[in-house]
Formats: C-alpha cells, sequence, structure tokens
C-alpha cells in the first residue's frame, strides 16, 4: 500500500480566466529550477500562448522509461489538440506543460504535488499508468484538479469514488471480457495459460481475462514473472509442458517481448496474446519479428492509421502524421480526446478547475476514437475492446472483438 502526503487545498479560487503575468512565470520558473531533480522531470512544451489568458493542463506520464512508447503517443495527441484550438485565436488559450513520471508511483506524487503548488495547474492529462493514478489521484481529487487518463485501465479506479477523475478508455474488467471473447470465438481455445507482470495492472488484467474465459469452459493456469528479471524460465517451462493453445500475458510491453522471445525460442507452438499495455512496436523489438509474428494484443483503444471509421479519425491521422512524421498509435487518439474534453469546457467558458469538472460531467461528443462521454463516476459510457495482430513489423486492426477473426 502506497503511504501518500498529506495533500493540501488550493487556497485561491480561480475567478474568471487567468491572466498571465510574467513576473510570476519568472518565479515559477526560478521555484521549479530550485526543485528539480534528477529523477524528476518536467518540461513546458505544446500549445502555449503569446499571452493574454491563458490556462495551463499538465500531461503526466512516462516519457522517457522503459515503456514510454505507450505514452509518448497520447502526449503528442493532446498536444496536437492543444495546438489546433490555440490557432484559432480563442479568447482563452491553453498551454501543455509535461511532466515526465516515468512510471513510478513516488515520482508521480511528488510531480502532481509540485504541478498544483507551483505550477498552478487547471487541469491534468493522465496519469497515463495504473500505479501512478492509484497514487496520485487522491492528491488530484483533494485540490480539486480534473483530471482525465487516456490509458490507465486498472478497473479498481473507477470504484475509488474520485469526484475528478474521468479516463477516455474503457477499464479491464472490459478489455478481459473482450479478450475471452476473442480468444473463445475466434481462436477456438480450450485450455489458456494466464501470466502477469505481477504489478497493479497486469495482475489485475492476466486475473480478470482468466476468469473470463474459465467463465466460457475453458481450463486455465496461471503464473506471474518478476516484471524486473530477465530469465523466465519457470514460467516458460510451465507453459510448454502445460501446452495451452494461448498464453494472455499482462503486463507491459518491455516484459511482454522477453517472455515471447522465450516462450518460442523454449518451443511453444501455439497462440500468444497480450493486452493495451504491450501494443507497442516496443513488444516486436523485445521478442524479434520472428518471435512477435501472429500475436494478438486487446485494447479499449482505436489505433485507425487510414482514418476508415469515421471522418474525423481520418482528418486526425492526416494531421498526425504531418505534424510528427508518423502514423497514429497506441493512445495517439486518446490523448487528443482527453485534451479535448478540456477544451470543450473551456470554449464553453469554464476556466476554474472546479466550473471544468462539472462542465465535463455533461459533455457528449463524438471524438477520434470513439464517443466521449463520462458516467457518474467518471468512467467512459460507451466501451468497445479492438484486437491487433503483429503482422511483420506493424499492428494492424483486425477489428471488435466481437467481429475479429484469426488470419
Amino acid at each position: 500500500m502506497t503511504s501518500y502526503p498529506i495533500p493540501y487545498r488550493i487556497r485561491m479560487e480561480r475567478l474568471g480566466t487567468l491572466r498571465r503575468n510574467k513576473m510570476r512565470v519568472t518565479g515559477a520558473v526560478a521555484v521549479s529550477a530550485v526543485l528539480a531533480l534528477s529523477a524528476v522531470a518536467c518540461s513546458d512544451d505544446d500549445g502555449g500562448s503569446d499571452g493574454g489568458d491563458e490556462v495551463l493542463i499538465g500531461f503526466m506520464g512516462d516519457l522517457t522509461g522503459e515503456n514510454s512508447g505507450l505514452v509518448i503517443p497520447p502526449k503528442q495527441g493532446a498536444q496536437l489538440a492543444f495546438e489546433q484550438y490555440n490557432a484559432t485565436n480563442p479568447k482563452v488559450k491553453i498551454k501543455m506543460k509535461t511532466y515526465d513520471s516515468q512510471g513510478k508511483a513516488d515520482q508521480a506524487t511528488t510531480l502532481a504535488q509540485g504541478a498544483i503548488k507551483q505550477d498552478k495547474i487547471t487541469g491534468l492529462i493522465g496519469p497515463a499508468f495504473s500505479g501512478e493514478s492509484q497514487a496520485v489521484n487522491p492528491i488530484l481529487n483533494e485540490a480539486k484538479i480534473p483530471s482525465a487518463s487516456p490509458s490507465a485501465t486498472a478497473t479498481a479506479l473507477g470504484e475509488k469514488g474520485w469526484k475528478y477523475w474521468h479516463r477516455v478508455v474503457a477499464d479491464d474488467a472490459t478489455q478481459s471480457v473482450g479478450a475471452a471473447e476473442f480468444l473463445v470465438n475466434a481462436v477456438k481455445a480450450k485450455k489458456v495459460f494466464a501470466v502477469s507482470d505481477n504489478q497493479e495492472y497486469g495482475k489485475g488484467l492476466a486475473e480478470a481475462v482468466g476468469k473470463a474465459v474459465q467463465a466460457k469452459g475453458v481450463q486455465v493456469q496461471n503464473d506471474a514473472v518478476d516484471y524486473q528479471g530477465s530469465d523466465f524460465s519457470s514460467t516458460v517451462n510451465k507453459i510448454t509442458a502445460g501446452k495451452p493453445d494461448a498464453v494472455y500475458f499482462g503486463g507491459y510491453y518491455a516484459v511482454a517481448g522477453k517472455l515471447f522471445k522465450q516462450l518460442r525460442e523454449g518451443g511453444y507452438k501455439g497462440k500468444m496474446m497480450s493486452g493495451d499495455g504491450s501494443l507497442a512496436a516496443g513488444l516486436i523489438e523485445g521478442a524479434g519479428q520472428q518471435n512477435a509474428q501472429g500475436a494478438y494484443l486487446s485494447c479499449g483503444c482505436l489505433i485507425d492509421t487510414e482514418g476508415k471509421t469515421n471522418e474525423k479519425a481520418k482528418k486526425f491521422a492526416t494531421d498526425y502524421k504531418a505534424k510528427f512524421g508518423a502514423d497514429v498509435a497506441i493512445y495517439s487518439s486518446e490523448g487528443y480526446d482527453a485534451a479535448t474534453a478540456f477544451i470543450e469546457a473551456i470554449k464553453a467558458g469554464k476556466t476554474s478547475s472546479e466550473d471544468i469538472n462539472t462542465y465535463m460531467k455533461t459533455e457528449s461528443f463524438q471524438g477520434v476514437g470513439k464517443p466521449i462521454k463520462f458516467a457518474d463516476n467518471g468512467e467512459l459510457a460507451a466501451q468497445d475492446i479492438f484486437i491487433y495482430e503483429v503482422k511483420e513489423n506493424k499492428l494492424p486492426l483486425l477489428g471488435n472483438s466481437k467481429q475479429a477473426q484469426v488470419s
């Protein structure tokens, strides 16, 4: 259990919009310089304004750690949304400040305190991962700072009663049902081996998938690997001995790549599958392209590189590639949609944290990935799970979990 520092409350209510003050900004930079530690990085970038009324929105997640491949795309999606909004020359512009937590809960809590107290953020996109979200959101909730995570999927996050918390992606309970649906109906699996990295997100997802397929009459075995380790031979031996039709791994791509590599090198011939935490090119790099071929990934995110699903997705895919020189990737759309949730509130004249939070409860709009409407507990009201497959060095979409078919 994580021990949290005593949260504080913001003592000054924002009245209307905030006017940028050069002396205050200079002072904030000086304070940040004093507080900066080598392990605690934050930066001003993206979507700033040259003056006038301005709202500061933070983005927090692993931007330089081993799983940063999952977080840079949503950060870029949010950046694009704010830049496009600011380009319309609105009365109130939005500045985004990034906070690199490296996915570490203790680092994220320190950053959150500084973001609220020194930087005085009005809202936060993130944290990106479930573990750091568990640590940071009590602080945000106490300070009455609204947040919208593009990628934290742990089911328990929606059960905390936080009033300022939202996410624009389906939770692991929904993902487990979709993954089980695909494993049973498309893969025709009769025996599944569920493995986790023994962390909050991975353990919860692997257990949920195991229970979901078991409820459909599938035989299930379970095991866990050390996410800090590199030799998974014990688990590999159990899997090869059990000869399951499919292995489902709950965790992030850095570990999934090692496990899938060792499974193939150990002689396992069955299907391999993981969740949204592994839906990145880093999985292919870690496992090796040949070893990764045919692996399936489940995700509540929609990666529509060609913009086939709707006109907004098509324009977003085009704009994203023009801006960053790369196709949309995991959570790019969700980062854009999370930013848009804040943009819509600010366009409606809501510029204080509490007013933005109240407005977000009423929002209903078509995002670039999916419809965005929040339930009372901050969960996305409409939830779908999508299936992807490794083909060469790509991760193409197979379709919705209800319709996707194996090749």
